[in-house]
């Protein structure tokens, strides 16, 4: 071997030893820089860990309590044994028992009865000729999917009790199945109302999060140090167009789900355009206060992601029923606006209900508005003062 071709060899190991002593200080470099941004760091590791608690404990297909209203004019031992046996199942709760229909249909506007039967006066009399019973069984079938489980539910408990019966006592009930609210039992009309849940979430809170703390990081909010605005002026300045933003994509969701997906409207336009804009008050105020207490925009969007977006997904009842979760995890959707808009949303588009019926959820959104902005205002101040 020449001179020379060491001399190369030398360079060309050391050339390569000193690339990769560089690629070791740039990763030392960036793992370092990962370290000492704790609150990205803190997010990072939780979020993963609070997406599988939640996926585990959400995604649910079973329905588990399914309130139960029964109408029954003529009350005899056959239908109060049938009655006994959805008691004993410990999947069915009954809500009410009345004499007559009319007293059921506000508990399905209210959404407070899943599922009723309504047995005919002469239900005793049927069985003693031996003609099969008849009995009209009701599904609120909003949500088609979680209406079709309950049915078969439903259809079960009533088999067990006839195969249960004695032979020379036998008797043969022919439930007379009507799905309210969706009789076609189509999927998009329960997702419509959750996406414009979602929309107004996605532009109201997150965009309002990430703008805020990307102005804060470049130090423009502090030209406002010398200005006369206040606090709350700024934070309604900052938020307006967003708003305005928020209410045109309600208007072009609805204009989707109508002409394209043929939802149906069956309430009140200006009542769900007034709900929806304190939807997304409550939304903007949220975005606030994530952008008021994140030291970075990156920071700001996946707190903003973890504090709006999952929950809306997972914890609304958007997609999967909040009776099929656990009892422990209900009392949190409580805290989640989006289950009280969405629960609005379908009132007024799939059961035409007004604010006789809505006025609890309405006044939850109100709550939330004025306690979020309150919040916003009063952690926004010392940033910028």
């Amino acid at each position: 071997m020449t001179t020379s071709s060491v001399a190369a060899a030398g360079v060309s190991g050391r050339s390569h030893h000193s690339k990769r002593g560089a690629l070791r200080a740039f990763v030392v470099k960036e793992l370092h820089h990962i370290l000492r941004d704790r609150q990205t760091l803190t997010i990072l590791l939780l979020m993963p860990l609070v997406q599988v608690v939640l996926f585990g404990f959400a995604l649910r297909s079973d329905v588990r309590d399914i309130r139960l209203a029964v109408v029954d004019p003529s009350p005899n031992h056959e239908s109060i044994a049938l009655r006994d046996r959805f008691n004993g199942t410990g999947r069915f709760r009954i809500v009410t028992t009345a004499p007559t229909v009319a007293a059921v249909e506000p508990l399905f506007r209210r959404g407070q009865a899943d599922v009723a039967l309504v047995f005919p006066p002469d239900f005793a009399e049927q069985r003693a000729d031996s003609t099969p019973s008849q009995l009209m069984m009701l599904v609120d079938a909003s949500d088609p999917n979680t209406g079709t489980t309950m049915q078969a539910y439903t259809r079960a408990v009533i088999t067990a009790y006839e195969n249960d019966q004695e032979p020379s006592r036998a008797i043969r009930i022919v439930p007379d199945v009507r799905m309210r609210f969706n009789p076609t039992l189509e999927s998009v009309n329960l997702f419509v109302p959750g996406l414009i849940a979602l929309v107004l979430t996605l532009v109201s809170a997150l965009m309002t999060a990430i703008s805020l703390s990307r102005e804060n990081e470049r130090g423009t909010l502090e030209i406002l140090l010398v200005s006369p605005l206040k606090p709350a002026q700024i934070i309604v300045g900052k938020v307006l167009p967003y708003l305005g933003l928020a209410f045109a994509n309600v208007i072009t969701a609805l204009l989707a789900a109508w002409l394209v997906f043929d939802v149906p409207f069956r309430g009140s336009l200006p009542l769900l355009l007034a709900e929806s804009t304190i939807y997304s008050l409550v939304s903007l105020a949220l975005g606030v206060l994530v952008a008021s207490k994140t030291p970075s925009q990156r920071a700001a969007m996946l707190v903003a992601l973890m504090a709006t977006m999952l929950p809306n997904v997972l914890l609304s009842g958007m997609v999967f029923p909040i009776s099929s979760m656990p009892a422990w995890l209900v009392p949190i959707t409580y805290i989640v606006p989006a289950r009280w808009f969405i629960v609005v949303a379908r009132g007024i588009m799939l059961k035409g209900v007004g604010l006789e019926y809505l006025w609890r959820e309405t006044l939850v959104l109100i709550g939330m508005t004025v306690f979020l902005l309150a919040a916003a205002v009063r952690s926004f101040k010392p940033r910028i003062g």
